[in-house]
């Protein structure tokens, strides 16, 4: 049978035996035609809760924390300014807040003009001015967020949800806290259920999530408040969670969109999600148009003479460095991987993995397995076997 697999902003024909397949192919959900449409829909008719409108009032000030991870961002982000400004806060008391420095906020050149009187703010977790106790959680904590956070009227979170690297569903709760407390909280390890406790304590704020379609688009929008996170958990679920019969001798996982927002991470990830339903030793065939920067977790792989080696040698760093670096060594002591890519050859031998070119390539190693499994968009899927329980949340 004839199969097409989206990777990168292009598309590879392949050809299977339908007898070899261990699961039918799932096609990942379809993007909607208009993001913006569903981002206004989810605010007039919020989950479990009023529209925001109803909550304000001219005089609040608004603070709204951005997930700059999300795609087309600028369009996702219009919307929700034009419902403030419905409710009379204008665009002067409206702050926008961003996690990191790192990106540069490009998306605020896509901004409507009408917005341009909206403030950005740019957290800095080593500025004790810029931090304000909120309170002690329940593990004994003491709890400093960003200031203007925590002095808002209002606060509003807009963010993605995605499997983490424990296959747990996280969103709009895991892009408040840690990542806006004090240099202290950020690099002190989370108590279980610390992310939720501090979105409590803040007020509860009012939360839109977006749940990713394939091709770097949005398959929905869910917005309200304290029902918002097990609710974007359940769609998360209905969207990307796959369950396979049995393991296979070939996985072939893809990844769709922008290549040049692919992450090491994001090719981790779904090297991690082939390596969890293919029998040992079997083959892991990466397909991406990606060429991402490698960073401090990538240099000690390509420097380890083994995943092994590199595992150990992973354990120092801190976590943002090594997660993914030490999610593909594990996938490579797995499985043989093989990867189509934009990386040099030479990168991604030192990764432990085979350099692909070309679609011939990717057919050879599909015709060599006696069972076959493919994955569209596997760094968004948590795949299990069908015994396994879904992972917690």
């Amino acid at each position: 049978m004839r199969i097409v697999m989206d990777c990168g902003r292009g598309r590879l024909e392949l050809t299977v035996d339908a007898a070899k397949l261990v699961s039918p192919p799932v096609s990942a959900p379809a993007p909607l035609a208009d993001p913006a449409a569903a981002v206004r829909a989810a605010l007039d008719t919020p989950f479990d809760f009023p529209p925001l409108r109803r909550a304000l009032t001219p005089d609040d000030r608004v603070a709204v924390v951005v997930d700059e991870g999300l795609p087309g961002l600028a369009a996702l982000l219009t919307p929700l300014l034009r419902h403030l400004d419905e409710a009379g806060v204008g665009a002067a008391s409206v702050t926008l807040l961003c996690a990191s420095s790192a990106s540069g906020q490009p998306w605020l050149d896509d901004l409507p003009d009408e917005f341009g009187d909206v403030r950005l703010e740019v957290h800095d977790p080593g500025d004790r001015k810029k931090l304000s106790y909120l309170a002690t959680t329940r593990h004994g904590r003491r709890l400093y967020l960003n200031r203007t956070l925590v002095d808002a009227d209002q606060a509003v979170i807009l963010a993605g949800r995605h499997f983490d690297a424990e296959g747990a569903s996280v969103g709009s709760e895991a892009v408040l806290f840690p990542a806006f407390g004090g240099a202290e909280t950020r690099s002190a390890p989370a108590a279980p259920g610390d992310a939720e406790e501090a979105g409590w304590l803040l007020g509860t704020p009012f939360r839109v999530e977006v749940l990713p379609a394939g091709r770097d688009g949005v398959a929905t929008v869910v917005a309200g408040a304290a029902g918002v996170p097990a609710e974007g958990r359940r769609r998360l679920d209905l969207l990307w969670r796959r369950s396979v019969p049995r393991t296979a001798d070939v996985v072939v996982a893809s990844l769709s969109g922008d290549p040049a927002r692919q992450t090491f991470a994001d090719l981790a990830a779904a090297a991690a999600a082939a390596a969890g339903v293919v029998r040992p030793g079997g083959r892991v065939v990466l397909l991406s148009g990606a060429r991402p920067d490698l960073g401090p977790g990538g240099a000690v792989l390509r420097e380890a003479d083994s995943p092994e080696e590199a595992a150990e040698r992973l354990r120092p760093l801190p976590p943002e460095e090594r997660s993914a670096a030490a999610r593909w060594a594990r996938a490579a002591a797995h499985a043989r991987i093989a990867l189509l890519s934009a990386l040099d050859d030479d990168a991604v031998e030192e990764l432990f993995a085979t350099p692909l070119t070309e679609a011939a390539q990717v057919q050879r190693l599909l015709d060599a397995g006696e069972s076959v499994l493919l994955l569209d968009d596997a760094h968004r899927c948590q795949v299990v076997l069908e015994t396994e329980p879904p992972a917690g949340g």
